[in-house]
């Protein structure tokens, strides 16, 4: 169906497509996609689409149904509840699948996975469409999304090309002697992925650990189990050898069991810093020895305006930023420090920006913000707005919860919020922003830092100096300057590096830049004498 339609890409530096084709595809695929809603789908163990090890194998009894965001009367489908006994069929065929996928040539996993990433783009708008259904994410932001994942897997198996499968000679002491440096697979790797990014936050680390040569069980987010069924198809399309991946769909249980796993040898997760934290806690050290953890835990990520900033372009940077997926990113911009000669101006000009912002349906093309995830990020909106007006914050525009079929809530700015209140250092994954005022850009600086996490970052300023300053002073992965694509959001592979600092990180490596595959690969050194 989408083989013969024209290429169209997006990323999240243009967020916009002049081409028609764009728009006409993706309505398109929602309707076909709605036309869809209702099925049944299964978990994918050792090649095999199939009921969870808890139903009789001709059933689905242990399902659980998804509804959607915007429409909470819409059902998306009914999926399987995995197990623990799921976690352990899928571990034992991934187990059993490592010894010939780790002695395949990277050359041939490479073709695999390449194929992988071109399925998924051929079939980008009705993912995409999916993408936008179950989760809320407006068109463009979900079309950018399933082309990232596409380009996550790219990049890695580029990565993987030049660096000749990561197999490198180091000094020789003679003649007679050969030293190599090899990087080889960890064996079974387990992949815990987050309902914001349900594309690109899965398949991403699922290619990586593919392409370096461990096997995957992928465990997705409870809230996108469509969009992920989707993508393991592409997996299974691409025909990738049975066992290599496997996907487990379901709540807590089949994560729970894939971190207990003695036979997990490595594991990414995406996620919570409070449930980040306690994998690395027990997850590392819970074998036989130290195990590796990829975690990336949030980000509560701050913006900086100075007195020589663009206002126009801080104001839409950081609009966007704040806004965009309903505040619902890990790089989402929640604070601001503004230079109080220059607050005024930005915040009319921030105010008039948010308040032109289409809130709605995400599947209508002029909708920018779609609903909030659930009924339980809902009310924490609520609690965070009431707190925060109890406390004698100002509310400048936002809010309110939107009184609609779905859990529509408003883009919400609070000024004057005491420093102590616990919005300035707790991650809401809501669209609240809060700002605070400065008149010397150090003590900007102490209070950007005063935070557990340190994803990303943004700064505004036409004055070199001040950049320098802020690069070599601010504690953040990802920093962004006087970007009005979007504050402190918008990293795409190859472009920029994604990945935190302190709390936001359990490597400090980033994703889409040169140290990510190898972290799913261990060194091993040979030396040969002739």
């Amino acid at each position: 169906m989408t083989s013969e339609r024209k290429r169209i890409r997006v990323t999240y530096s243009t967020l916009s497509s002049p081409d028609p084709l764009l728009h006409q595809y993706f309505d398109e695929d929602v309707a076909t996609a709605k036309a869809n809603f209702g099925n049944t789908y299964p978990l994918y163990i050792n090649g095999k689409w199939q009921a969870s090890a808890s139903t009789f194998a001709s059933t689905f009894a242990s399902t659980f149904a998804k509804h959607s965001p915007i429409d909470t009367s819409l059902l998306v489908g009914h999926f399987a509840e995995g197990t623990a006994s799921d976690v352990q069929a899928a571990v034992a065929a991934a187990k059993a699948a490592y010894p010939a996928w780790k002695a395949t040539p990277w050359q041939e996993r490479v073709r695999l996975l390449r194929k992988v990433a071109d399925l998924i783009s051929e079939r980008l708008f009705y993912i995409s469409a999916v993408v936008t259904l179950e989760v809320g994410k407006n068109r463009l932001e979900a079309i950018g999304e399933v082309e990232e994942t596409a380009d996550l897997i790219r990049y890695c198996a580029d990565a993987m090309e030049a660096n000749n499968g990561f197999a490198k000679p180091m000094a020789n002491e003679s003649e007679r002697n050969e030293n190599l440096s090899v990087l080889k697979p960890y064996g079974v790797w387990g992949v815990i992925s987050p309902f914001n990014y349900p594309a690109a936050l899965s398949g991403g680390p699922a290619g990586a650990a593919l392409i370096a040569g461990n096997t995957v069980v992928h465990k997705p987010a409870p809230e996108a189990p469509y969009s992920t069924y989707l993508l393991a198809e592409c997996f299974a399309d691409a025909g990738l050898p049975a066992g290599v991946y496997n996907m487990i769909s379901g709540h807590d249980e089949p994560g729970k069991a894939i971190v207990a796993h003695p036979a997990v040898a490595g594991l990414t997760f995406t996620g919570s810093y409070a449930v980040g934290m306690s994998i690395l806690r027990n997850f590392a050290p819970g074998g036989a020895y130290v195990r590796p953890v990829i975690a990336e835990m949030g980000g509560k990520n701050p913006a900086i305006i100075t007195a020589k900033a663009d206002i126009e372009k801080a104001a839409w940077g950081v609009a966007r930023s704040a806004f965009g997926l309903t505040g619902q990113k890990c790089s989402a911009c929640s604070r601001v420090f503004v230079h109080s000669s220059v607050k005024a101006a930005f915040l009319q000009r921030l105010v008039e920006i948010t308040e032109k912002l289409v809130v709605g349906d995400p599947t209508i093309r002029e909708t920018y913000m779609g609903p909030i995830i659930n009924q339980a990020a809902y009310e924490r909106f609520e609690r965070a707005v009431t707190g925060a007006q109890a406390a004698g914050g100002k509310t400048l525009t936002g809010g309110k919860t939107l009184d609609r079929a779905g859990w529509f809530v408003s883009p919400t700015i609070i000024d004057g919020l005491p420093s102590d209140h616990y919005i300035w250092t707790t991650e809401l994954f809501a669209p609240v922003l809060v700002v605070g005022e400065f008149t010397d850009n150090a003590d900007a600086m102490r209070r950007a830092n005063q935070v557990d996490l340190g994803l990303t970052a943004g700064f505004f300023s036409e004055d070199p100096q001040e950049v320098q300053w802020f690069t070599d002073n601010i504690e953040a992965g990802v920093l962004y300057i006087n970007r009005a694509a979007g504050a402190t959001t918008g990293a795409w592979p190859g472009y920029q590096a994604f990945g935190g600092w302190k709390g936001s990180t359990g490597t400090n490596k980033a994703a889409g830049s040169h140290y990510y595959l190898q972290q799913y690969l261990r060194e091993q050194s040979h030396s040969f004498v002739k």
